[in-house]
């Protein structure tokens, strides 16, 4: 299963159909709008690094120009799916090439008919090139014009970010237009070409900010017309020339066949890199394809400056910040199967280093604190209040860019994770070491004291579940803490065996003095760690205190526990949005017996809201299960998780795509169902648990430069 269809146009799924019908590069985004616009549409273009400055966001992504916009008018009437009657419908995403074809046939309200068919695709040949084919199949004799445009006019949901700059024709057949952002003061350029025309010469609309090109084409009864459109686009971020990038790149493909076919090559080595396959389970085959595909389309190629949203670049969710989905659900996914992207994304935290220091030392302490959100700077970007969710006349607060500090164990934990996998000495040495160490240091100058208990804590913090703030020794948050400062000292040992010059520099430059080091084995070794005799280890101080909560009473619900008991008093009640405990069991897995897993897993599964709650959940709880042998409820949380975007099941898929379960899908059916067990000395084996309907899982991966094919069997 390669193809997600969509057969008829519902106008009250328009937003989520927008958003999974998004095509992508890695260079930008543009969701699944339609040419010639709709009543109350999400229409956007996200290019990765172009942000401005937002009220209570601080910055957001911006919405660019529209290159899409073309209009059809059947002599003289307007092509719009909000008149005249649809006659037949079909939109289909083919996820093996990232061509996105929309065919509609159409009946005027005057009663003139024809099929038209769009077909996009964002090149990920040229990845400064998009492309358009329109066709038209009238079934009356007559005219049809076509007007194709660069709107300048795009909007984030009502803010404006863009300042006109210039436009012009630069031939016949081709136009450009320059914007500028107005804060951050990144310009963009668009540069459209419609080549190879029967048309008369085309009539030039010079209107400001929307430059355009008019034809008129003679119809007749069957006889198809065709119009390419190839845009170009570029930033002040890639040249100090933009327009002129953009009008290269518009100019450069011979046809559209040629276009098409250079981008297919160039998915078909995508794919060949990280293919999956899944015998036995079209609904699980096509889910994990089209979040492979997601992600594959918002991952930076040639930037290192950029993360991945949390929404990728398929909606306004979140603003196109990025949090630690990137490093803990997402990277997995690229350190397996695209180590260079996997690079590309930890060099952004590694380039941020600056700004996590800053954080750091603003709140009085040492070392690298990254921000909760992030986006181009790596300065914390968190709104500080949102309305409140029973009264949106009130403000609520949030506290995770304040307390979420876990965040900078998770980013040491992806480098480090990238090098086992990777063997890549030369960039641990450069850039990861100094990402574990600063890290290390910070949560050594965080952790304090606890004479009573004789250990080190963590008080006042937010750990991955969301739903209780406020507390103190969350159980994520020390152990990633106490694992961070281990890996430090292990990471220091390592370059002064294998890197003197660099083990010097690095002691010099984050003053790694033999006190600072033995304060850090002192609280390595002292971390709070609340487990009882049975291997319970309870969530944070006082969690078994707070009142236990069935949540089959509240069912049917349609609502989050959280917004159904509200912020604070969430905080009362033991009921999770995401299960901290079972998280860093599977992320540090071998330190685990299984029987302390399971007393773990049943104490916190029904605790948890797995269908309303995160969206990061439900993968994780299904490789926990998976490592219980419980494949049934695996399947049950995996398929929840596969479903969370094609399927709309939280109601918000229209804000953008849910990237960590994106990755979170793929975790689950390697390491879960495919049971793929990684050693330090880079060795591997498999411990499959495939479900009984499963005919076979068939995955790729790349190890220590080695690409591996497993093909598991259920018998």
């Amino acid at each position: 299963m390669w193809t997600l269809t969509e057969n008829s146009f519902d106008p009250s799924s328009q937003h989520h159909k927008e958003t999974i019908f998004t095509i992508g590069n890695g260079y930008l985004s543009t969701r699944g709008a339609f040419e010639e616009g709709y009543p109350g549409e999400s229409r956007a273009t996200f290019v990765h690094g172009v942000f401005d400055d937002a009220p209570v966001v601080f910055t957001e992504l911006v919405n660019a120009p529209d290159w899409l916009s073309m209009q059809v008018l059947l002599n003289g009437e307007k092509f719009s799916l909000a008149s005249g009657e649809i006659l037949d419908y079909l939109r289909e995403l083919d996820l093996r090439t990232g061509l996105l074809t929309r065919r509609v046939r159409w009946q005027s309200p005057s009663g003139q008919v024809a099929t038209i068919q769009f077909e996009r695709f964002a090149s990920l040949a040229d990845q400064h090139l998009l492309a358009l084919r329109c066709q038209v199949w009238p079934e009356f004799d007559g005219q049809i014009e076509i007007r194709a445009a660069l709107n300048g006019h795009a909007d984030n949901q009502g803010l404006a970010h863009w300042n006109h700059v210039t436009q012009r024709q630069e031939n016949r057949d081709t136009v450009g237009l320059q914007t500028r952002t107005r804060s951050s003061g990144i310009h963009l350029a668009l540069a459209m070409r419609l080549p190879g025309t029967n048309s008369p010469e085309p009539d030039y609309w010079d209107t400001e900010n929307i430059p355009t090109l008019r034809q008129v084409f003679p119809a007749h009864n069957g006889q198809p017309i065709t119009l390419v459109k190839f845009v170009g686009i570029a930033t002040s971020r890639d040249t100090d020339q933009p327009l002129e990038k953009a009008l290269v790149h518009a100019a450069r493909p011979e046809s559209w066949e040629a276009a098409l076919e250079a981008h297919r090559q160039a998915w078909e080595q995508e794919w060949e890199r990280c293919e999956v396959s899944i015998e036995g389970d079209e609904e699980a085959e096509i889910a994990l394809r089209f979040s492979l595909f997601q992600l594959l389309i918002a991952a930076p190629r040639h930037d290192k400056r950029v993360n991945i949203g949390a929404k990728t670049l398929s909606g306004f969710g979140y603003r196109g910040h990025a949090f630690w989905d990137t490093e803990i659900f997402m990277l997995p996914v690229f350190t397996y199967t695209a180590p260079h992207i996997a690079r590309n994304l930890l060099d952004y935290r590694h380039l941020t280093l600056p700004a996590a220091r800053e954080k750091a030392r603003q709140a009085g302490f040492e070392g690298a604190w990254f921000a909760w959100e992030s986006a181009d700077t790596g300065e914390e970007v968190t709104p500080t209040w949102v309305p409140d969710f029973h009264d949106k006349k009130k403000l609520a607060r949030v506290w995770t860019g304040d307390l979420a500090i876990h965040i900078s164990a998770d980013v040491a934990y992806a480098a480090w994770q990238y090098w086992r996998a990777t063997g890549d000495d030369a960039w641990f040495t450069e850039s990861g070491a100094e990402l574990v160490l600063d890290t290390a240091k910070f949560f050594a100058s965080r952790a304090e004291w606890q004479p009573e208990r004789g250990c080190y804590a963590y008080s006042d913090v937010i750990g991955p579940d969301e739903y209780h703030d406020h507390n103190d020794n969350n159980a994520y948050t020390n152990r990633l803490a106490q694992w961070n400062i281990q890996t430090g000292l292990q990471t220091l040992n390592w370059l002064e065996k294998n890197q003197p010059e660099k083990a010097t520099e690095l002691a010099g430059t984050l003053d790694l003095t033999p006190e600072r080091l033995s304060k850090w084995q002192d609280v390595a070794e002292k971390i709070c760690l609340h487990i009882d005799p049975t291997g319970l280890i309870e969530q944070f101080d006082g969690f078994f205190a707070l009142k236990d909560v069935n949540l089959a009473d509240y069912e049917p619900r349609t609502k989050s526990m959280h917004e159904i008991f509200g912020v604070e008093a969430a905080n009362q009640y033991q009921v999770l949005k995401q299960p901290d405990v079972l998280m860093v069991q599977y992320l540090l897995h071998d330190e685990y017996t299984d029987e302390q897993i399971r007393v773990n897993y049943d104490y916190y599964t029904p605790r948890t809201d797995h269908t309303y709650g995160s969206s990061l959940g439900p993968s994780i709880q299904a490789i926990v299960a998976c490592l219980m042998g419980d494949v049934d409820e695996a399947y049950e949380h995996f398929i929840r998780a596969a479903r969370a975007d094609l399927r709309d099941v939280r109601g918000n898929a229209g804000d953008g795509i849910h990237a960590a379960s994106a990755g979170g899908i793929w975790q689950a059916l390697v390491f879960g169902f495919g049971g793929l067990r990684i050693h330090p000395d880079g060795q591997w084996e498999t411990h499959p648990r495939l479900p009984k309907h499963w005919k076979s899982l068939t995955f790729r991966f790349t190890l220590r430069g080695q690409q591996h094919l497993v093909r598991l069997e259920n018998r």
